[in-house]
Order: C-alpha cells, then structure tokens, then sequence
C-alpha cells in the first residue's frame, strides 16, 4: 500500500508522517506539499502512486481537488485535521499521527 502524506510546504508535518510511517512494514510512504515552494511538491506522479492520501487539512484536500480531480477519482483521501502547530519529529504530533493513522491503514507483524 502506498500512502502519500501532504501539508502544505512539506517541511513539518508530512515529513514527520513520512518518517514515522516509513518503518510500517508492508506500505510505502512519501511526502509532499500543496504550496509551489514545498520541500517536494505534490504531483501528478506522486497522486498517481498513492493509494490512500492523508492530507493534514481541509485545505490541502481542497488544494488537491483543484490540481488533480480527474486523477483522485480513485483515490482515498483523508482529511486527518491536523493543524500546522508543530515542529518536525514533535512528541505529540507523532502520537496524534499515530492515533489517527492507524485507525486507516492495515498494520502487518514483522516476522
């Protein structure tokens, strides 16, 4: 599974999602950003690639739906409502991902 986690400059929150969830065995993880100066921005190819998006925001799902309606029809998109108030790899951003995430995502025991 594929997941595409997007916020807005791909500094903060998506990068944490991204790091977080990478170590989640069976699913691939990126990150990107709706904003033109985003770390990576979303694109056509990375929405193509995703399975399941988790946009941080209504926002960024809105910003999505413009860019790349004809591609997300498709998709799963998860609004997972979480404000830009955190710093990269924040304690309480993990666990509120974690909460929030999971509830979404099949988890596999490592062998």
């Amino acid at each position: 599974m594929n997941l595409l986690f997007v916020c807005s400059r791909n500094r903060l929150r998506s990068p944490t999602a991204e790091a977080v969830f990478a170590e989640v065995t069976g699913h691939a993880v990126l990150s990107a950003g709706t904003s033109n100066d985003a770390e990576t921005v979303v694109s056509a190819d990375l929405v193509e690639w995703a399975d399941i998006i988790f946009a941080m925001e209504g926002v960024h799902r809105r910003r999505l739906n413009q860019r790349f309606a004809p591609l997300l029809r498709t998709k799963r998109i998860i609004v997972l409502g979480i404000a830009d108030e955190y710093d990269y790899m924040d304690p309480r951003l993990i666990e509120i991902l974690k909460e929030k995430v999971f509830q979404h995502i099949e988890v596999r025991a490592t062998p």
